[in-house]
């Protein structure tokens, strides 16, 4: 019998990913924080926390594997939370029509980038920390570089209260006797009309044939500035929804939130296996990522290691896994 297969399987980027989630969760296994490890509420609460960096990871993915990057996604989740967040508890904007407005913000940013990279031919790096900086200020300035949450100013200086949408619960409530967050099955949602996009669609061949090689891909007939604005247009969107998921969480719009967020999606995507030459990767593999990131964190959390040893560790996984896919390419 024919050990190609297994060879093949062994050297996958898929094995790879696998193996570097089963190595967290032996550590986790290991320094387990008294039994705190294997208790299913520290996968849940992992699940919940790691699903806002997933959420940006499954758009980060599309991008990468145009052959992009996307530098604005964490400025354009604090943007979307403090819109979402003003729209609902200041305005008192009906949820699915603040929805809309969120979405169709976190969407337009996402194509502008698109539009600079595809039609301008401004480079990727440059075009998405434009935006990234524009978002910022653009958050800033809407909320009066304030928090935007229940307590509402009065031009005298007294304050207000406003009770708290539904929509916010809804969005942060836990289902199935407290054992799952909605949050989750958000990310899980990311995850559905991502692998859709990629394997069921047109234009997800678009994507793997643009990131591949562009000009072979343009001489064989893909329409590779519409592939790109797709996968930046999607990359805001997902945004957009962690900018809501967020919100839900904090129960507020804080301008500076998703600061940095758009590393952690990289790293996920990164350690997933996606290669960051584009053509390769899928949205499979971003999920481990996002697992092995979580795992990673909450292993970390649960044995008080602190945030920059956390950060540190973090960055040399990233070279690490970076490293070895340039060792398995070559």
């Amino acid at each position: 019998m024919s050990t190609a297969p297994v060879r093949r399987w062994l050297a996958s980027p898929a094995f790879r990913a696998l193996l570097a989630l089963a190595f967290v969760v032996a550590i986790g296994c290991a320094f387990n924080a008294d039994g705190a490890f294997f208790r299913w509420s520290t996968h849940r609460d992992m699940l919940r926390q790691v699903s806002v960096y997933g959420i940006l990871g499954c758009g980060m993915t599309l991008v990468i594997i145009s052959g992009g990057i996307d530098l604005s996604v964490g400025s354009v989740v604090g943007l979307c939370a403090v819109v979402f967040a003003r729209q609902t508890l200041h305005e008192g904007e009906p949820a699915l029509a603040a929805l809309a407005m969120v979405a169709a913000a976190g969407t337009a940013i996402g194509l502008v980038s698109g539009a600079l990279v595809a039609r301008f031919r401004v480079q990727a790096f440059v075009a998405t920390l434009a935006m990234m900086v524009f978002a910022r200020g653009l958050a800033k300035w809407i909320s009066g570089g304030q928090k935007i949450s229940q307590a509402i100013q009065h031009p005298d200086g007294t304050f207000s209260y406003v009770d708290l949408p539904p929509v916010f619960q809804r969005v942060d409530h836990r289902i199935l006797g407290g054992n799952l967050s909605v949050v989750t099955l958000i990310f899980l949602g990311c995850v559905a009309v991502s692998w859709l996009v990629l394997e069921k669609l047109r234009y997800g061949r678009y994507l793997y044939a643009t990131g591949g090689n562009e000009e072979a891909a343009r001489l064989s007939g893909v329409p590779v500035a519409r592939a790109k604005l797709l996968a930046y247009g999607l990359s805001g969107l997902f945004a957009a929804v962690a900018g809501v998921c967020q919100a839900a969480q904090e129960q507020q719009g804080d301008p500076e939130a998703g600061s940095t967020y758009e590393l952690t999606a990289i790293a996920i995507a990164v350690i997933g296996g996606n290669t960051l030459s584009g053509g390769r990767g899928g949205i499979g593999l971003t999920l481990l990522g996002a697992l092995t990131i979580g795992y990673l964190e909450k292993v970390l959390s649960i044995n008080a290691v602190g945030e920059s040893s956390r950060l540190m560790l973090t960055g040399a996984i990233i070279v690490a896994a970076v490293l070895l896919q340039r060792r398995k390419a070559g």
